[in-house]
């Protein structure tokens, strides 16, 4: 490796490291949360603290807790976690096109940490092909740490503080994926189908449909927001 290309390597990680920086603000707190929901589920540190590195899915991380602290069986956690992170066939769907030169790999470290809100700040800078490798794994790493030492400190706050609701720190992590899906909006018709797809999720979810309500309601508006994009585009007979 030259020097010019070690330079531009180390820029890309700064610059990565900088994109993901509204991330790793988010994760801190609710990297807590599962720290301190963990430990009152009965997860050692040493589990608590795995499970964030190997597992690393936030909402599927909490529920596990909660399922763990209602005394489920291992077959419902498994189930349950599985069909709640069903939504990473979605994201990886959307960022595959944009991957194709990468080797299995990188692929697989990339599929590792992708999440919901890593997912949308790729999304929103794929597109323009400048995005480098290094940046795509500053960002990556970036996050995962931050979700990691998240983690570390509801470890230790968790020896202290019982209950994280008065907090309001379970709804960092929707705060933050709305700020970042709201970054990517530039027509009128994507908030059409943001409106649509959350007011169907929240429907479903009254209805019953608490556990694939957000898979159904996504593929439903994505298939919306491609009609509307076809009809839109349509050229003029």
């Amino acid at each position: 490796m030259t020097e010019r290309q070690g330079s531009s390597d180390r820029s890309d990680w700064v610059s990565g490291v900088a994109a993901a920086s509204p991330i790793v603000l988010g994760y801190l707190p609710i990297g807590m949360t599962f720290g301190v929901l963990g430990q009152n589920a009965g997860l050692s540190s040493f589990n608590i603290m795995m499970m964030s590195l190997l597992v690393y899915a936030g909402s599927a991380q909490l529920v596990a807790a909660g399922l763990l602290s209602a005394g489920a069986s291992a077959a419902s956690i498994i189930l349950t976690t599985f069909v709640v992170n069903l939504r990473h066939l979605l994201l990886s769907a959307a960022v595959a096109p944009f991957l194709k030169r990468w080797n299995r790999g990188e692929l697989a470290a990339f599929a590792y940490q992708l999440t919901d809100e890593t997912f949308a700040l790729h999304a929103a800078r794929f597109p323009s092909g400048r995005y480098s490798k290094a940046e795509v794994f500053a960002v990556n790493i970036s996050a995962q740490g931050a979700w990691l030492a998240g983690t570390g400190l509801g470890i230790l706050l968790g020896q202290v503080i019982s209950d994280v609701e008065p907090f309001g720190l379970d709804f960092v992590l929707p705060a933050l994926f709305i700020a970042l899906i709201v970054l990517q909006i530039e027509e009128t018709s994507q908030i059409a189908v943001a409106v649509i797809t959350g007011a169907l999720s929240v429907a479903l979810l009254i209805l019953g449909v608490d556990q694939w309500n957000v898979i159904i309601a996504t593929v439903i508006g994505a298939t919306i927001g491609v009609a509307l994009e076809l009809w839109t585009n349509k050229p003029s007979s």
